[in-house]
């Protein structure tokens, strides 16, 4: 490294190398000038000064000067190696690989681009190269413990855990009795209780048990050496051992659900389905009774029996768990007794039980057959429990009354508007909803979650402005909208996207689903620096699980609703596409002379006026640069609305993009398959839209969108023109040998298929309407027959025996679908505004039907303070100024602030 140059210049090389280490890049900047006025075509120095003046981000002349350097000296290993950090730098991992390659022929030994090509492999998932690199680590430094443990991990990765496992145990061997020192126990207690799990992964568990044992002293980690000792034991079958292990866990830890869980597998007392026959019931009630009586405080010993018991045992165990909890004021007692919502009859048992205790707390001012009065707040959180109930139970009318009732009781409590918000936005009135959660905001202005809350609500409304305003309160001074971003507040992103798409404004609503999209590949990128991390730290299991869940990471649902609003928007550009700059020209020639000139006047100054913010900006960024000599915290967004998003000139080759990840990621999401099918029924590609049917009837035939897709899907083949060509006859004989394949279509027309599903699902709203828009599809001519149809429909009430009476089953959003298609695809404005009427009634709160009860009416009992826009805007976004700091800055304004 730096050979070619006398001793003074080869000292100054070193100083380069030095200051890029240290991250003093001035001082290393003038070294390599000195070199470089004396030896001006110095490889190795060039590429240095590249390398250098690339972490002050001035990457055009960095790439300059490196690949000037390499120019020079082509058989340097030092360049090779420079020009792959640079690739790295910019995420082009691929070209550093071949970088580091090239540099490992002139140098095949050196450490430090092993180390980083390693690094590198494992960030691509090249394992077999990882694995090879690895083990040359070791061959070159076996004195190294990181280079034993990384050459394990890797074999591991490369799913050969036996080996890992003697290459462990080969390292072991290699230590001396008395280690670890004190200072070094942490960390080889881990890579002990690493190598127990790859004995378990590998099948071998009797011998992971002995050498569990065997290694307990060296153990620190307590808890996880149980924990997996109990976990093995299970698989053994020794359930008897378990069971004590279990016991003495639960001992530690008596809240932790898991450990009851655990302790009922080994009883033999443990179904995943939750069906058990009334001697398993009996023995877990004994068995949750004796655990009871041990650890009394525990709240999990009295939740878990409410899962397995019914009838009158349920009512007893629940009135003895939900009686503390409201006395004490536990507002999550609700979502802690959700799942039981979906077990037969307990909504109902419960639904009675608070009943009677609210009854007996207003007429004796205490619970049934207890002589004690409870404290005044105990009947607010009773109310507060119920309104939350006949929610959930879309009883909203009865639900409001009873917030309305609790807010009356205690006026001062926020969790009280926040539900009564969130209650009328299920019932359909986000306009409403929102300013209630912002009536909730302003009585904390320092509570992060509920003003989070509240700019969730007004996005619902399509309040975004409004929305940003309240976000940006919580955010850093300065460029707060892209503080939001650099936060990765993904949230916000994907509900100000759902917003934009909703309004038609697909050029924002495309840069906010891009930018989630945008922090998964970051979230991807973040793992690169715990390669070297854990293996240095010898957190070995968790690593193994942090690369698992980066392999799957496109598959959570915040990417998923992310790539599913891109495709929408493409799809929606792709069927009503943006003027092109052509046609608009052709526009204005038709202007009249004064008009144009006005409009290219506005278009003059628009222009001008984002160039000169850009210029501030970058200005600031520069001087900000000269005062810290650190690099600009962001660049300038050059296309802060998306318009450059929307004029893509293929949609649907944007969208096919974000299509194939969730085709590999996110294969059993029926949304996927329905994306791909209409994707490319428009890029007419008639085997992928069959293969996304199939995908569909397989996840769900009696879905009414499987249903559409396979109807039209088979209309349009049918309506297609005879086979010419060789691959239209190949892809026809394909479509003749898979039809029969399809149960719903053998042996039947598509119009008997299509009768057949209306017999089988007549009672069902949204499979009506499927039925009879694909009757208009296949038979124009019978619109009124399909309108009929769905007119037809009648919201039946649900059986239940709760107090207040049955529930009926439409569901408002499946309501408002039924809306928008009697009134686009059948086109038929009559039917949709007595269908429209008729909704009203149904749900009186909801303000896309314009209910009695409604934001949308202003009589309404429900009515928000702040009078609305017909967007949903509020009238006046000031009423109650805010500062960057939360705070309200005219305290005046709280004079008129209203509490229902």
């Amino acid at each position: 490294m730096g050979a070619s140059l006398p001793p003074k210049e080869a000292n100054l090389f070193k100083l380069i190398v030095k200051s890029y280490e240290t991250k003093q890049y001035k001082k290393g900047l003038k070294a390599a000038d000195a070199i470089l006025k004396k030896f001006p075509d110095h490889g190795e120095t060039l590429s240095m000064k590249g390398l250098t003046l690339n972490c002050m981000d001035r990457k055009a002349e960095a790439y300059e000067l490196v690949r000037l350097g390499l120019k020079n000296d082509l058989k340097s290993h030092v360049c090779w190696h420079v020009y792959g950090l640079l690739y790295r730098s910019d995420r082009e991992y691929r070209e550093a690989i071949k970088c580091y390659r090239n540099a490992l022929k002139i140098d095949p030994d050196n450490i430090e681009i092993l180390r980083d090509l390693s690094l590198l492999q494992a960030q691509m998932r090249d394992l077999a190269g990882f694995v090879e690199t690895r083990q040359q680590l070791l061959t070159l430094k076996p004195n190294h413990r990181m280079n034993w443990i990384g050459f394990a991990v890797a074999q591991h990765l490369n799913s050969n855990g036996s080996k890992a496992v003697d290459i462990l145990e080969a390292y072991e061997g290699t230590l001396e009795d008395d280690y670890p020192p004190d200072n070094e126990r942490c960390e080889h207690g881990e890579m002990l209780l690493y190598k127990i799990s790859l004995l378990e992964e590998c099948g071998m568990i009797e011998r992971a048990v002995e050498e569990l044992r065997k290694k307990e002293p060296r153990i620190v980690d307590k808890l996880a050496y149980k924990e997996q000792e109990v976990s093995l034991l299970e698989k053994l079958g020794r359930f008897d051992e378990g069971e004590e292990l279990y016991k003495k866990l639960l001992s530690m830890n008596p809240d932790n659900y898991r450990y009851y869980e655990g302790l009922q597998r080994c009883m033999g007392l443990y179904s995943a389905n939750g069906q058990y026959s009334p001697d398993e019931i009996d023995r877990l009630e004994a068995l949750y009774i004796s655990l009871s009586k041990q650890y009394s405080r525990s709240s999990a010993v009295k939740r878990i029996p409410l899962d397995f018991l019914s009838a009158e045992k349920f009512r007893l165990a629940a009135d003895t768990y939900i009686r503390p909890f409201l006395t004490k004021g536990v507002p999550s007692l609700f979502s802690d007794l959700s799942p039981l919502y979906d077990h037969s009859g307990k909504a109902d048992i419960l639904e009675q039980l608070v009943l009677e205790l609210e009854h007996s707390i207003k007429t004796t001012g205490g619970y049934p057959g207890r002589v004690d009065k409870e404290p005044p707040s105990t009947l607010m959180w009773t109310l507060f429990y119920l309104a939350q109930h006949y929610d959930r139970r879309g009883q909203y009318d009865v639900a409001l009354r009873k917030i309305d009732e609790a807010i009356e009781h205690t006026p001062t409590v926020i969790d009280l508007y926040s539900v009564k918000s969130r209650i009328l936005k299920h019932a359909g009135d986000p306009v409403a909803a929102a300013a209630l959660a912002d009536e909730a905001r302003c009585m904390d202005l320092a509570d992060r979650y509920v003003n989070s809350e509240c700019v969730k609500r007004m996005l619902q409304a399509d309040q975004v402005a409004l929305a940003e305003k309240t976000a940006v309160l919580f955010t850093k001074d300065g460029e707060q909208h892209n503080n939001l971003h650099d936060m990765q507040c993904m949230w916000y992103e994907l509900a100000s996207g759902e917003s934009y798409l909703r309004q038609g404004d697909l050029g924002r609503a495309l840069k906010k689903f891009l930018a989630v999209e945008k922090h998964y590949a970051d979230i991807t990128e973040d793992q690169f620096d715990f390669h070297s991390y854990c293996l240095r730290k010898m957190t070995l299991r968790t690593y193994v699980e942090m690369l698992k869940f980066q392999d799957r990471l496109h598959s959570y649902s915040y990417f998923r609703k992310a790539a599913a609003g891109a495709i929408k928007c493409y799809l929606k550009l792709y069927d009503s596409p943006s003027k092109s700059s052509a046609e608009e020209d052709e526009e204005m020639s038709k202007l009249p002379p004064s008009q144009k000139k006005k409009l290219r006047q506005k278009q003059r100054k628009a222009e001008a006026r984002a160039k000169k913010e850009a210029e501030v900006k970058e200005e600031a960024n520069a001087s900000a640069v000269s005062r810290s000599g650190k690099r600009p915290i962001k660049p300038v967004d050059l296309d802060p609305h998306g318009e450059k998003l929307v004029q893509v000139e293929d949609p649907l080759a944007e969208a096919t993009k974000y299509l194939k990840l969730l085709q590999k990621h996110s294969s059993d999401s029926l949304e996927t398959h329905l994306l791909s099918f209409e994707v490319n029924m428009r890029k007419q590609k008639i085997l992928l839209a069959l293969q996304a049917v199939k995908h569909m009837v397989r996840l769900d035939a009696d879905n009414p969108d499987t249903h559409r897709c396979l109807i039209k899907f088979f209309h349009k083949v049918g309506s297609m023109l005879a086979p010419v060509t060789d691959a239209e006859k190949l892809i026809w004989g394909v479509l003749e040998a898979e039809r029969p394949t399809f149960s719903q279509l053998q042996g039947k027309s598509l119009i008997e298929a299509n009768t057949l599903f209306l017999e089988k699902h007549r009672d069902s709203l949204t499979h009506r309407a499927a039925v009879a828009e694909m009757i208009f599809v296949m038979e124009p001519n019978k619109k009124k027959e399909a309108i009929n149809l769905i007119e037809e429909s009648s919201n039946d009430l649900v059986s239940s025996d709760g107090a207040l009476g049955p529930v009926k089953k439409w569901r408002l959003k499946d309501c408002v679908a039924v809306h928008k298609l009697l009134g686009t695809i059948l086109a038929d404005h009559d039917a949709a505004l007595r269908w429209k009427v008729r909704c009203a009634e149904y749900f009186p709160f909801s303000v896309y039907f314009e209910g009695s009860g409604s934001s949308a009416v202003t009589n309404s009992s429900y009515h928000p303070m702040h009078k609305l826009h017909e967007n949903g805007s509020p009238n006046n976004e000031s009423s109650l100024p805010l500062s960057s700091n939360g705070n309200v800055e005219k305290l005046e304004a709280l004079k008129d602030l209203v509490i229902q």
